[in-house]
């Protein structure tokens, strides 16, 4: 008897409001269909009319999305003692694409995930929702967002200032930091600072700039007011709450990033690892590798993280012949984040000339040397980058920066 006969899989559609479920047998014939709402009280329901089905057989569970929609699902599922497995959305995809007259709706991508399920149940991977990783990716997420948001704002005000203060720009180092925050919000147009001296100026900016800003700034600033000549115009009440309103939330979203980053950072600390050890690592990079790559012991060696980010080339040949390509596959936002790390690795300081790996940065050199383009060689650093990342986190180490041999510094 075929050990596939023991069990009956349930391919499960995952969607916001509510899951489709469809159960085959090993001959691929649909048993059930029926659909639960996505909530952890209805979860018992689908245990129940799977049961009505399996005949004393086992069930074994298929979904697609176990960190999003899904993963309350499979966490229940888990907790119940059941099969779970991780079907990834290309395969489901791949099997309803490849029928001459394809279809789409719940009941069929479900099917398809059942169909994956029977067909490569040894392959597939354990459903895993940890809970300390996904926590860790939704704080991640919440900072980008938070960043995202404050770009945004940035650039609003940058679109309204020009309008008041031409020469706004020369005013401070940042038109978002702190100090001139403080100033936008308490003279957004030129008018409001008439009768305002430069020693009462100057008290405002000391107070918000730990005491940097001198007499002799906030003269500065005044003049090149009086240069710019009045601006003020109809409904400039208006338009003053407009750039209040904006310095509000920029200054509100910029608090909320500080204690966003602090919980990020007892997050990563709780993992244990040190990549924050190799230059041009920080908290945040650190915590969007490890929510990123998950559990590293779901991967048997660096090849096979390399393979998941997408960095590993693709043979593609046929009658013997062929080259590997550049992949496209793999986790594209994993894919970005050693992308940027083998750029800051390879940097060099404009005025030292010294780059900030010089490990790194010489054997960027080499491959260049050897005929590869720059961009082929930052792909050679980016893997070579996966395989110290790797063992970093499987052996929960820190970086050693090697010491180059001197033919090699020469």
């Amino acid at each position: 008897m075929h050990y596939k006969t023991k069990y009956v899989y349930i391919g499960v559609d995952l969607h916001k409001e509510t899951h489709t479920a469809v159960v085959i047998d090993c001959w691929n014939e649909i048993l059930a269909e029926f659909q639960i709402e996505n909530k952890p009280s209805a979860f018992q329901k689908l245990m129940d009319e799977v049961n009505k089905h399996a005949n004393g057989l086992t069930p074994v569970f298929g979904l697609e999305d176990v960190g999003g929609f899904g993963r309350s699902l499979a966490v229940f599922l888990l907790e119940k003692g059941q099969m779970v497995k991780e079907v990834n959305s290309a395969l489901a995809y791949a099997q309803r694409m490849s029928h001459a007259s394809t279809k789409k709706n719940d009941a069929w991508d479900a099917y398809c995930v059942a169909y994956v399920l029977l067909s490569k149940l040894n392959s597939l991977p354990d459903a895993n929702p940890q809970d300390s990783y996904w926590t860790l990716a939704q704080l991640v997420n919440r900072r980008d967002a938070l960043v995202k948001s404050l770009t945004t704002l940035t650039n609003q005000l940058h679109e309204q200032l020009p309008r008041h203060y031409p020469s706004y720009k020369k005013f401070f180092c940042k038109v978002a930091g702190k100090t001139a925050l403080a100033f936008w919000s308490e003279f957004p147009a030129p008018h409001l600072l008439n009768g305002v001296t430069a020693e009462k100026l100057a008290e405002l900016l000391r107070e918000h700039s730990h005491n940097s800003c001198s007499t002799n700034k906030a003269q500065t600033i005044l003049d090149l007011i009086e240069k710019d000549g009045d601006t003020k115009r109809e409904y400039q009440e208006t338009r003053n709450f407009i750039v209040n309103s904006i310095v509000r939330d920029i200054s509100f979203k910029q608090k909320e990033l500080l204690q966003v980053e602090k919980q990020l950072k007892k997050m990563v600390e709780l993992f244990g690892y040190k990549l924050e050890t190799m230059p041009g690592i920080n908290t945040v990079t650190a915590a969007a590798l490890i929510s990123q790559i998950g559990d590293i012991k779901r991967f048997r060696n660096s090849d096979k993280l390399a393979n998941f980010a997408g960095i590993a080339p693709i043979k593609f040949s046929s009658a013997g012949k062929g080259k590997d390509q550049k992949s496209k596959q793999g986790n594209r936002e994993l894919h970005g984040i050693f992308f940027f790390l083998a750029i800051q690795q390879v940097q060099v300081a404009k005025g030292s000339k010294m780059p900030r790996n010089p490990v790194v940065y010489e054997y960027y050199l080499r491959k260049v040397k050897e005929g590869k383009t720059k961009m082929q060689a930052l792909v050679c650093v980016m893997r070579r980058l996966v395989n110290i990342i790797y063992s970093m986190m499987k052996h929960k180490t820190a970086y050693v920066l090697p010491m180059l041999q001197k033919e090699e510094v020469a």
